[in-house]
Order: structure tokens, then C-alpha cells, then sequence
């Protein structure tokens, strides 16, 4: 009995903060049909759970598609039975499509992002073949901080992941409805309905300094336990007066 309470007070957290995001960046709409990003990960098994519920329950009406993209030079144990099972019990078709890339063609990039944008190419190929206008991906709001912070960091910019992205050049919308979803709440939930992780041996993983941020951010909340909502608040209040100003002109 006090699991199924404790897993009703998850699921609620969840439901409620997605169903918020989703709402405040207008990520859905009337007729959309919507290509879910299915990694494997938590992540994505339970967008796949949280679309495939608001699809049946909610207004606007849409539909929904899922992907998972095998990259067949990265080791990687898919269980696509379980993946294609898995949507199917919430109503979504299940497509899988193989690809790979070759690290040595560009060596300006890693390997890491080069993977990404291969998969990422992937999802737009698939997406355009079974008529979707939007690819939901599972990025929550744990990993927008943390690639906020890797970029003010690494690159010297204030940018991250938006809830909603505008791809002309391919004439499709990046959305994460799950973008204030926290990620403590999606690993209760991963524990709770027995997510099963796909099994990934990537070479180039220890490569990635996102783990790092992740220590950031905890370091961040133990300073400041409302840090995360500060982080979230300084995206959508930035004070340009208060900020360097560049002379470009000299007399």
C-alpha cells in the first residue's frame, strides 16, 4: 500500500510539471504529430508514458510516433522488444532505424557531438517519413541547468536547450515537454515502474564533461536549495543594463 501512495505522489509531481511545461511554451498544438526521441534511457521511456497518457486524455487532440535510432558503430544492446512493447501499451507505433557515423571525417568536433548530430539527423529523416512536424525529445529540467551552465562555462554564452526550437532549415520543431520535470523524480519513477536501462559501452563517453555539471548543480543546491528555480528564473530575466557593454565606435 505505501508504494502505490508514494507512486501516486510521483506520478502527480511528474503529471503536474510536465502538464505546465507543455502549457507555458505552447509545445502542443491541434493536429500536431509528434516523433518521440527514444533513446531507452529513463528519460524517454517515460515521455513515451507521459505523451502517450496526455494524447489519449487531453485537448489539443495529436498523435504521436516513436524512434529509436541504433548507431551500429557504437556498442550498444538494444532490447527492442521491450522498447516496441512499451509504447504499444500507451497506443504508439514503434519504428526502429539504423545508422552510424564516422568520427575521423570531422575532427573539429568530438565524437560525442558528432554521435548526436548523426542520431539528431536520424530522428529528422524518420520524422519527415511518417509526416510528424515535431520531434518531442526527453531532455528534462535537470539537463537544460546543466548544459546552461556548461555553456556559460565552456563557451562563454548564456544559451541551453529550449523547451521549444524552431528548426527551419529543416522545416520542423524541437520540443521537451518534459522541461520541468525533475530528474530525481524521473529516476523514482524509473524504480517505481521497472524501466529496463538499454545497455550502452560507449567509447567516447568518459569524454563528456556533462557528469561534471551535474556535481555542479548539487553543489549549487546544497548552497541554495531553491538554486535550480534561480538558474531557471535568471533565463527569462536577464538585466542587460547591468551587464558589460562593448564600445564599438572610437573617436
Amino acid at each position: 500500500m505505501a508504494q502505490y501512495k508514494e507512486e501516486e505522489k510521483c506520478t502527480r509531481r511528474i503529471q503536474k510539471r510536465f502538464g505546465k511545461g507543455v502549457m507555458q511554451y505552447g509545445l502542443i498544438a491541434e493536429g500536431d504529430r509528434i516523433l518521440i526521441g527514444l533513446s531507452g534511457g529513463k528519460d524517454s521511456l517515460a515521455l513515451v508514458e507521459l505523451l502517450g497518457r496526455r494524447m489519449q486524455q487531453h485537448k489539443p487532440r495529436f498523435t504521436v510516433v516513436a524512434a529509436h535510432i541504433v548507431m551500429e558503430n557504437i556498442p550498444y544492446q538494444s532490447d527492442t522488444d521491450y522498447l516496441r512493447t512499451h509504447c504499444e501499451a500507451f497506443g504508439i507505433p514503434f519504428v526502429l532505424f539504423k545508422t552510424s557515423f564516422e568520427s575521423s571525417t570531422d575532427t573539429r568536433k568530438s565524437p560525442c557531438f558528432l554521435c548526436s548530430w548523426n542520431r539528431r539527423k536520424a530522428l529528422f529523416t524518420v520524422a519527415k517519413e511518417q509526416d510528424c512536424n515535431k520531434i518531442a525529445l526527453g531532455h528534462h529540467m535537470d539537463d537544460i541547468l546543466e548544459t546552461l551552465l556548461m555553456n556559460i562555462t565552456y563557451q562563454g554564452a548564456f544559451s541551453t536547450m529550449p523547451p521549444r526550437l524552431v528548426m527551419n532549415k529543416f522545416d520542423m520543431v524541437i520540443i521537451r515537454p518534459m522541461c520541468l520535470v525533475h530528474e530525481a523524480d524521473l529516476l523514482e519513477l524509473a524504480a517505481l515502474r521497472g524501466y529496463r536501462k538499454q545497455v550502452k559501452n560507449c567509447p567516447y563517453e568518459s569524454q563528456s564533461s556533462r557528469s561534471d555539471m551535474k556535481g555542479v548543480l548539487r553543489q549549487l543546491e546544497s548552497m541554495n536549495p531553491e538554486a535550480r528555480y534561480s538558474l531557471w528564473g535568471s533565463m527569462a530575466n536577464v538585466q542587460t543594463e547591468s551587464l558589460p557593454s562593448q564600445i564599438t565606435e572610437f573617436k
